[in-house]
C-alpha cells in the first residue's frame, strides 16, 4: 500500500476547479434558459421560423391571401 499525502497546493486547485466549474454550470444555465424564454415567448411556429435569416417561400404571403 502506498501512502498517499496531498500537498495544500492541491487543495487549492480543487477549490479554483472547482469555482471555474460551476462558473461555467451558471453560465451554460443562463444561455439555455435565455433560449427558453426567448422560444415560448413567441406566438407561433411562424414567428420562430422568421429568425433563421432563410428566405422561405411559404412564409410569405400570396396575393389572394393577404385580405384574409
Amino acid at each position: 500500500m502506498s501512502m498517499r499525502v496531498e500537498h495544500e497546493l492541491h487543495h487549492r486547485r480543487r477549490g479554483r476547479n472547482l469555482g471555474v466549474g460551476l462558473l461555467l454550470v451558471a453560465f451554460v444555465g443562463l444561455i439555455f434558459g435565455l433560449t427558453v424564454v426567448k422560444t415560448l415567448s413567441l406566438g407561433s411556429i411562424v414567428e420562430l421560423e422568421r429568425f433563421d435569416h432563410v428566405a422561405r417561400p411559404q412564409l410569405v404571403p400570396q396575393e389572394g391571401e393577404a385580405g384574409q
